[in-house]
This record gives structure tokens, sequence and C-alpha cells, in this order.
């Protein structure tokens, strides 16, 4: 596989991922369109390193990093998501106006 076929797959996740955080309403599905996003740019740095350095490792472990960093970010969000839920008893994202003055 050349590295234009993976920067097609990441392009085409990533626009997923865009469509479905500007489209959803519920915020589980906007985490998870982020997550889709974050794992395309997940492919990219792994395509980039085994094309550019495959010696190296400096990509993988910028993966590793992310995916630690999309993990805790999804705990923050979903434990703001429960708090939010227990106060209004709803996850859609147009009914979310607690931040406002």
């Amino acid at each position: 596989m050349m590295l234009s076929h993976y920067l097609a797959v990441s392009g085409i996740l990533f626009t997923i991922g865009l469509f479905g955080v500007l489209t959803r309403r519920n915020i589980i599905g906007i985490l998870m369109s982020i997550e889709l996003m974050l794992n395309a740019a997940n492919i990219n740095f792994a395509a980039f390193n085994r094309f550019l350095y495959p010696g190296q490792h400096l990509g993988q472990v910028t993966v590793i990093f992310i995916i630690t960093l999309a993990a805790a970010e999804v705990v923050v969000g979903l434990a703001l998501v429960m708090a939010i839920y227990k106060n209004l008893k709803t996850v859609y994202v147009e009914k979310y106006n607690i931040l406002k003055g």
C-alpha cells in the first residue's frame, strides 16, 4: 500500500467525524465523532512515520500519546455529560444552555 491510500482512508475517516460533529444533536454522538477525527490523525502519524522514517518509532509513540489523551478526554466528557444529565434529564446539545450567564 502506498502513502496515498493511508491518506485517503484518513481523510474519509476525518470527514465522517467532522460530519458527525456538525450534524449530531446527541452529545454522546459528538464525542464519538471527535474520537473518529483523532483516529484519522493517528493513521496519518503512523503512515508518515512508516514512509518517511522507517527505522524510527516517533510516529507510533505519538499515536500512543494521542490514544491516551483521547481516553482521558472521553472520561472527562462522559463525567460532564452524566453530571448535566442528572440535572437536565437530556443529552441533546440544544438543551444545554446552563453555561449561559
